[in-house]
């Protein structure tokens, strides 16, 4: 096979791959479990056809993909909402972490075979938990807002102290006159940095991007996961997390009056599920499926401690004093789905050629496959039970940016109406709106209306106002009722004729 060929081969390969993970997400949301159980499967089948065992290339492309996952979950993160729980999420990241990570260390000790130092790795390798699973199960369930933020910061914050442990491990496995305090003082520089610069390059991309014009709208989104991708590389050259700081440089990105911020949001929510086909799929490649019924049965009984033991004692002991009901933290518990940072750090023993290395991979790849279909196929039907779960959210109001802070200042406010609002119900003359604030349309009944003054409001449309972003929080004030604020979202779906409204916007803005 000549290269052109070869390289077209590939290129048809890398496609085929695309289309196929991208359409097992619409199967994913039908079976209740996360997207990545299938595209594993994608990639364990493909490995019957094509040899892979390169697990450099993998722990990159991993890394990378992490980076741009955590970016999204970190953009979408408000910190009015984790402020509440900050303190738990940071008992379950460090002191949840460290009691399931010893619990599963002690079984796997005797479970696989190995050695102290290599059981407690094993572990610190599942430790973790993964949000984008959790919230992908979930979906529009209608959960309290109090514990799905406790997921969402909790999994932020717990990758690093994770991969913290796993490297650590490792080195003590090579080096075992390693100084446990020098190992302690680690753990604080690099939380610590991890924390410092994540603020710092958050708020200087916020800087940035608000204060430079580019041409193409489309540079901005570049320019932000520039910014990230910068976060993570500074960080972790002066032996910092990196993971950390990505996290916390996105929340202060998400938190903060950004230009184009929904455009930003839009290309890395597009990108996150590109690198996480690409993941997983290489991830299947590096399983050899011939060698999974060797580890089926003690990897099943790790991964039933870990869920039923490991992860429930860790959040009753770290949430001990807080005031979380005994329901809530089972729900949490079984919400700590194992994902993506547990098989990519499984890919470390590999790197380090340790003489469990392999074995490491296959059983954190079995436990993290059997975590994401029993818990994922039951987070929901459990939430409902308990009384945690309602119907399906409904919509609430979201912004959608018209230009550039550095341009006009102005924005398009996109703003679903409920009866709860002062508004329903009155003409747009009897608002007493600012000169510099337009209604500039209305979908009602998937309908296209042109505001007037005397054009009526109603329960269950959807306004597009022009104001200028000084002008936010008078907006909010008049358009929403004092008595029942309503918080601003930053994923509406919208009918072909909202799309077509959305799309008009978007194309005056570039």
């Amino acid at each position: 096979m000549d290269t052109t060929t070869l390289v077209n081969s590939l290129i048809m390969l890398v496609a085929g791959l695309l289309l196929v993970g991208v359409l097992t997400t619409k199967f994913s949301s039908r079976l209740g479990m996360p997207a990545l159980v299938l595209f594993i499967a994608v990639g364990m089948v493909v490995s019957r056809f094509i040899y892979y065992d390169n697990a450099f290339v993998t722990q990159i492309v991993g890394i990378f993909a992490l980076i741009v996952i955590l970016f999204e979950g970190g953009m979408q993160t408000k910190f009015d909402d984790i402020k509440p729980v900050m303190g738990s999420a940071l008992s379950l990241a460090t002191v949840g972490v460290l009691i399931t990570t010893f619990v599963v260390g002690v079984c796997s000790k005797y479970i696989l075979g190995v050695d102290w130092a290599e059981g407690f790795l094993f572990g610190a390798i599942v430790g973790s938990t993964d949000a984008a699973a959790v919230f992908s199960v979930l979906g529009g369930k209608n959960i309290r807002k109090r514990i799905t933020s406790t997921l969402e910061a909790e999994s932020g914050s717990n990758d690093p102290m994770a991969v913290f442990l796993t490297i650590s491990l490792i080195e003590w496995i090579q080096n075992p006159d390693q100084s446990m305090w020098a190992m302690f003082f680690s753990f604080i520089w690099e939380m610590g940095l991890g924390l410092i610069l994540g603020i710092v390059i958050g708020k200087l991309a916020v800087y940035v991007i608000n204060n430079i014009n580019f041409d193409s709208s489309g540079l901005y989104p570049v320019m932000a996961l520039g910014f990230v991708v910068l976060s993570y590389g500074s960080t972790s050259m002066l032996h910092g997390s990196g993971l950390l700081a990505v996290y916390v440089t996105a929340i202060v990105m998400g938190n903060s009056d950004l230009a184009y911020g929904r455009s930003i949001l839009h290309f890395n929510q597009g990108f996150a599920w590109m690198m996480q086909i690409t993941m997983f799929v290489l991830l299947g490649l590096l399983v050899f499926p011939a060698k999974i019924p060797e580890i089926i049965w003690p990897a099943l009984a790790l991964s039933l401690i870990l869920m039923v033991v490991a992860r429930p004692l860790g959040v009753f002991v770290s949430t001990m004093f807080t005031k979380f009901s005994v329901k809530e933290k089972v729900l949490i518990s079984w919400a700590g789905l194992r994902g993506a940072v547990p098989i990519v750090l499984a890919t470390y023993p590999l790197m380090a050629k340790l003489e469990n290395g392999q074995l490491f991979f296959n059983v954190v790849f079995f436990v993290v496959l059997t975590s994401a279909v029993i818990q994922g196929a039951t987070i929901s039907p459990l939430a409902k039970k308990l009384g945690l779960a309602g119907d399906i959210k409904p919509s609430n109001p979201s912004l959608l940016e018209l230009t550039a802070l550095g341009k006009t200042k102005s924005e398009i406010n996109h703003l679903e109406v409920n009866s709860s609002m002062d508004i329903t119900g009155k003409e747009i003359i009897e608002l007493d709106l600012p000169e510099d604030i337009l209604f500039t349309a209305i979908i009602r009944n998937e309908q296209i209306i042109t505001p007037r003054g005397n054009t009526r409001i109603e329960a269950g449309d959807t306004l597009y106002v022009l104001s200028p972003k000084a002008k936010r929080k008078q907006l909010k004030a008049i358009l929403t009722s004092p008595s029942l604020p309503i918080a601003l979202t930053k994923d509406v779906r919208l009918p072909k004729e909202k799309e077509k409204v959305t799309d008009m916007l978007e194309d005056e803005e570039s």
